[in-house]
């Protein structure tokens, strides 16, 4: 292992009938389940029609991959990382059109399987992103996989090139022009002229910067060299073909890999599904901004009417803000206020500090909260109190909020104490999350003898993202798209569309000529999994659909649950999942699951309740969400 720096980037219905004794849930118009004989059969059948008759890598492929020397890496311990955790970085082409030309070094580590003697291979993982750490994702593994996965496979999470602890791309030539470059994009979304005209500059300076300083490692960061660089690595663990679990942007990972070399796939199972077509982007939608085409800010949506509307039916007794009015009018209300005037506070333990709340401040927080399957029990009290804060406000001037409902009153002091102590600590939660991440990595750093005197992580995300996509060409009109995705997404849909903004095809030119754009439409010798979860606010269901639509040899897993990604939220999907990497057996066709958390289930026991459900058996996978900055899910 070369002693050079590793970085990391930081953060960012259909009716339905349970088949008694499964655990599983089907569409209520379906066909019954089948046995498992029948199952077996149409397992065995589909697996055999494919390995027959499957799609082949291509010539150009086999050429750029195969021509490339195996990697003989030199592992090591890196026990600071996980327990029993082995590390290597191997060194491969920049340009795969070019093997024998320059280099860029991918680091990788490594838990091996409890049972070698049983060992099936080796089981890739990616926690999404993109920028999100394979390596962090790995290490934590035995936290999250389960142990029946872990007994069977080695599992190795690599961190792709450009990012984190592999070689970094960097667009500026340090932290300081780095910092004033991209001040303007300090807000969620910019609502103001004067934001607007920030977040633009920022954007084009972002772009200008990574097609020159970031040369050349920025026009090769593309998903398909990410794929030729798992392609390459699954050679060098001794597997002829690939074992894979990938997440939200892992997703992406997982199609192009399987469309790059339909033939080299064992089980690819993604969860967290992003439409390949919407990302890359055609000819015919390159003029919407590619995060406005995942309609991610409609699922965003979608979740927050599905808490609202289990809000309003399961009344005050489950969840406060019922108790004020009808939940959905409140919240649209709340929303327009702050977007009228900023909710302006202190903190009752530390009245020297003030705090404010915008519009665009509160979409961001709930939407970090619906990541997490148990995120109604913190958007409840936040709505809440910020409708309380509110009141006080009005109450302050002799105006009544909010006019929808007869309710309407200034709150008690005690209890107008009670909301501003709370919204001030989830703001502060959220600063001292960032805080803990950083200090968390610089630690790993320290242990293992690294520094890192520039962090790269918006130019992890960008850099993939802008490489990998077709976007409009001027980030000006960024300010015109994100108000047309905020007609039917409001607030998470100028989120999602602004964050693509420094992919203005004027101003980012860092072309990758080798990127993939389609189609999507291979078959692989074996069948692929496709995990959606309907109510997911980052990864649409519908991107799920349409893999599994586009994909002719994989099966749709589809979960009832909450949060972004389904894995570990249900033993339903779990065993489904674990099931097909170590057996490569599918669910049956139509497998509908429920997760275990739902919304407003759990009565209230007191007013100050930030209550959250018992923790699940196993952590939950620390995936990282497709926005920049966005934080693993702790």
């Amino acid at each position: 292992m070369t002693n050079k720096r590793w970085g990391r980037a930081l953060g960012m219905a259909m009716a339905v009938g349970l088949v008694a004794g499964t655990g599983f849930v089907v569409p209520a118009n379906s066909a019954p389940p089948p046995t498992k004989e029948s199952a077996a059969l149409s397992v065995f059948t589909a697996q055999t029609t494919a390995q027959s008759a499957h799609d082949k890598t291509s010539k150009a492929e086999r050429k750029r991959v195969d021509g490339v020397t195996t990697p003989r890496p030199k592992w090591f311990n890196c026990a600071q990382l996980a327990a029993g955790a082995q590390c290597t970085s191997v060194k491969l082409p920049l340009d795969y059109d070019n093997p024998r030309g320059a280099k860029t070094e991918v680091a990788l580590l490594r838990i091996k399987a409890k049972n070698q003697s049983k060992r099936i291979g080796t089981l890739f993982v990616n926690p999404g992103g993109p920028g999100g750490s394979g390596i962090d994702f790995a290490s934590m593994a035995p936290e999250f996989i389960s142990p029946a996965v872990l007994e069977r496979f080695d599992i190795v999470g690599f961190d792709p090139r450009g990012t984190n602890f592999s070689d970094n791309v960097r667009c500026w030539k340090n932290f300081g022009a780095q910092d004033t470059a991209l001040a303007g994009m300090n807000v969620p979304y910019p609502v103001t002229a004067k934001e607007t005209r920030a977040f633009v500059q920022s954007s084009k300076s972002f772009g200008k910067a990574c097609s020159t300083t970031g040369k050349p490692l920025s026009t090769s960061m593309s998903t398909a060299q990410v794929a030729r660089d798992m392609d390459v690595l699954r050679r060098m663990v001794g597997d002829k073909q690939l074992s894979y679990l990938g997440f939200s942007y892992g997703s992406y990972l997982g199609t192009v890999y399987a469309n790059m070399f339909p033939d080299k796939v064992r089980t690819v199972a993604i969860d967290g599904v992003l439409d390949p077509v919407a990302w890359a982007g055609t000819l015919t939608n390159m003029w919407t901004p590619q995060t406005q085409r995942m309609k991610s800010g409609e699922g965003a949506e979608k979740a927050m009417r599905g808490i609202l509307s289990r809000c309003k039916k399961a009344g005050q007794d489950y969840c406060m803000l019922a108790g004020y009015g009808d939940p959905e009018k409140l919240y649209r209300e709340i929303m327009a206020e702050l977007r009228r005037s900023p909710l302006v506070f202190s903190d009752p333990d530390y009245p020297e500090y003030d705090y404010s709340i915008t519009a665009a401040t509160m979409f961001s927080v709930l939407l970090n909260y619906m990541y997490d399957p148990q995120g109604s029990a913190m958007v409840d009290p936040e709505l809440t109190y910020t409708l309380l804060a509110l009141q006080d406000r009005a109450a302050s001037k002799g105006t009544t909020f909010p006019k929808s409902t007869s309710k309407a009153k200034a709150p008690a002091k005690s209890t107008m104490k009670t909301a501003h102590k709370a919204l001030a600590q989830s703001l502060r939660a959220i600063e001292e999350e960032q805080k803990t991440a950083a200090k968390e990595i610089a630690g790993k750093a320290a242990a293992t003898g690294f520094a890192f005197p520039y962090e790269n992580w918006p130019e992890a995300y960008q850099t993939v993202l802008c490489t990998d996509s077709r976007n409009p060409s001027k980030a000006e009109n960024w300010s015109r798209y994100a108000e047309n995705a905020g007609k039917s997404a409001p607030g998470f849909g100028q989120i999602w569309t602004w964050s693509s903004a420094p992919c203005a095809s004027t101003t980012w030119k860092a072309k990758d000529e080798d990127t993939y754009k389609g189609p999507f439409t291979k078959r692989t010798v074996n069948p692929m999994l496709v995990v959606g979860n309907f109510w997911d606010p980052a990864t649409n269901y519908s991107g799920a659909q349409k893999v599994s639509k586009l994909m002719p040899n994989s099966r749709l897993l589809s979960s009832n649950s909450w949060g972004h990604t389904a894995y570990g939220t249900s033993r339903c999907i779990t065993d489904a999942m674990d099931r097909y990497l170590l057996t490569k057996r599918l669910p049956a066709a139509g497998t509908l699951c429920t997760g275990e958390v739902q919304p407003f289930t759990d009565k209230l026991e007191e007013f100050d309740n930030r209550r959250r459900k018992a923790a699940p058996e196993r952590q939950l996978p620390p995936v990282v969400p497709p926005l920049p900055g966005a934080l693993p899910r702790s």
